[in-house]
């Protein structure tokens, strides 16, 4: 069952108007796809974070237009680079019985053997595009690392097949690696596993003003 998001529609046309509604603390978005035709609309900052982290980043949200309800994804979002405050969001209106693709984060459970004989592991893939019916999209796919040897390579091609999704992302793409531990006499870098980058990263295109 999709979780019910508030939403206003909003004028677009004063650039001021932007500036005002995130002085309110909301966040100017816009809704598109099934059913909807670039409808500018806002939602309260704090709101939104809450339902993104309760229900998280591939949930279906609820929302109320103009007495029609539809089904939302999170599709894209930028954020302020200096203040990390988002600043847009655009929603994607969806039909809940056709698929669409989603980005899902990769988690990495157990601990490989090579990593127990000292080796290094290196996470190469940290999301891959999934696709499946908006209720059966993923939140995060699990890569069960544990016979990963030193020298062995895990690749998109051998992540479990699931009845609820299908993986988009080539085959061939490197999901993690464990490599030989370092000798004394190469230079010494920081080891252990890659640093996760953030999971959720904003869209590069213009905003709608």
């Amino acid at each position: 069952m999709a979780t019910t998001l508030e939403v206003q529609k909003r004028e677009t046309k004063p650039h001021s108007n932007i500036t005002s509604i995130r002085n309110a603390g909301r966040i100017p978005g816009v809704i598109y796809g099934y059913k909807a035709e670039n409808v500018p609309v806002s939602v309260d900052s704090l709101t939104f974070i809450k339902a993104v982290r309760d229900n998280g980043r591939n949930a279906v949200f609820s929302v109320a237009i103009d007495g029609a309800k539809l089904n939302v994804l999170l599709h894209e979002y930028q954020i302020d680079p200096l203040k990390g405050d988002i600043e847009h969001i655009d929603l994607l209106a969806v039909n809940m019985s056709e698929e669409v693709e989603a980005t899902v984060t990769i988690n990495l459970v157990g601990e490989s053997k090579g990593v127990k004989l000292s080796g290094v592991l290196q996470q190469v893939l940290y999301e891959i595009t999934v696709s499946a019916t908006p209720d059966k999209l993923p939140e995060v796919v699990d890569v069960d690392i544990t016979d990963l040897d030193i020298g062995d390579t895990i690749t998109v091609a051998d992540i479990p097949k699931n009845a609820d999704y299908e993986v988009i992302t080539e085959g061939e793409e490197v999901v993690a690696t464990v490599a030989a531990p370092r000798t004394s006499d190469e230079p010494e870098t920081t080891s252990g596993e890659v640093a996760e980058p953030e999971a959720l990263h904003g869209s590069d295109e213009a905003e709608e003003k």
